[in-house]
């Protein structure tokens, strides 16, 4: 890899590109520097010719817990472009905002919260820690979820995605719940498995033609976003 990163951690595994995110204190929110950084780790993964699946996952104890808000009300600046693109839907958060074309797998390893959700709805396929957990705090906090909400409802029943909406931080969905309502495809126990596990499935896509590979990604998610 040839770019440097603060705030993620970026490496191939043999065919296996990982993006990770690297903020564990505090609970790898997303800061101005890691939204910057997300943009560029996504695009250097996606055109890296050796790297044929992606694998997102979190460092420490939680996946990831959405926007860094504390940090954000410190620098104007980024708050402001975080708030012009959520208007005009120009968010560079996960690997299909950004365009990458490549299958991506999201281990979750523990708590997945808020804009965290986006990480989630946006993988191709999810596998998650027997302890992990979702919730969206969004309405707790006094605003609207929204963006996690519509993509989370195409591969989940929507009542169960409008119950973390609506109940905010007094609502935490488990991964064995998540497996049930299709959201998450494996359950990995024991926790410290599940890399290890990730590493496993991507590989075994890895083997796969590239080229098709990427036409049935674009096919199917540019349909899906066509879809009413």
């Amino acid at each position: 890899m040839s770019m440097t990163y603060e705030t993620l951690v970026v490496e191939r595994r043999g065919p296996v590109g990982w993006l990770v995110f690297d903020r564990p204190d505090a609970g790898n929110a997303m800061n101005a520097q890691m939204m910057r950084e997300l943009e560029g780790a996504w695009q250097e993964l996606d055109a890296d010719g050796d790297v044929r699946v992606i694998v997102n996952a979190g460092n420490g104890d939680a996946f990831q817990t959405g926007v860094d808000v504390a940090q954000m009300s410190r620098d104007l600046d980024a708050l402001r472009e975080q708030s012009r693109r959520t208007k005009r839907f120009e968010l560079r958060f996960t690997g299909w905002h950004n365009g990458v074309t490549k299958p991506v797998i999201a281990a979750v390893n523990g708590v997945c919260a808020g804009g965290g959700l986006h990480f989630v709805a946006d993988a191709d396929v999810v596998i998650a820690a027997a302890t992990a957990t979702f919730l969206d705090p969004h309405v707790s906090v006094g605003q609207a979820s929204v963006y996690e909400t519509i993509a989370l409802a195409k591969k989940s029943p929507m009542e169960p995605v409008l119950r973390m909406a609506f109940l905010g931080r007094a609502e935490r969905m488990s991964a064995s719940r998540a497996y049930a309502l299709g959201i998450v495809r494996d359950v990995i126990d024991p926790p410290g498995q599940l890399r290890a596990a990730a590493q496993n499935l991507a590989e075994l896509i890895a083997r796969q033609p590239a080229d098709e590979l990427a036409a049935i990604k674009r096919t199917l998610w540019h349909q899906l976003e066509r879809t009413p």
